[in-house]
């Protein structure tokens, strides 16, 4: 048995519009160079993956990417330096919740974590 904790970043008013989904959709702008080329990674329209993208940079209030259209550029994007600190902290913050949520379920486990604990804590509580 494990515990399987969701990390997402929401609004002020409770709408999440960040969770891993879009850190993946980001990895792959760095990887790919491209919007496109990250959302065929995903399986995404590209309508869906620049949707995603606006929002979350409208939510922050910061621009995460550097788009270059057609011409010599050939059309790539990059992501910017606050892009890329974003995803580091964000990927930390989900690491640092993941090693405290499998801390706290710990005693969780012990207690209900195979028959044999859960037969022990039935003995006891039926005594």
């Amino acid at each position: 048995m494990n515990v399987h904790v969701k990390v997402a970043l929401a609004n002020g008013r409770g709408e999440e519009f960040c969770g891993a989904g879009v850190l993946e959709l980001l990895e792959g702008i760095g990887r790919a160079g491209s919007i496109q080329g990250a959302a065929q990674e995903m399986g995404l329209s590209y309508v869906k993956a620049l949707r995603i993208l606006n929002r979350v940079e409208r939510e922050l209030g910061a621009t995460l990417l550097v788009r270059h259209k057609g011409g010599a550029e050939r059309g790539r994007t990059e992501l910017t330096p606050l892009a890329r600190r974003f995803m580091r902290d964000f990927a930390g913050l989900r690491r640092t919740v993941r090693t405290a949520a499998d801390q706290a379920f710990k005693p969780f486990l012990r207690r209900y974590g195979g028959p044999a604990a859960v037969a022990k804590t039935t003995r006891r509580t039926s005594e």
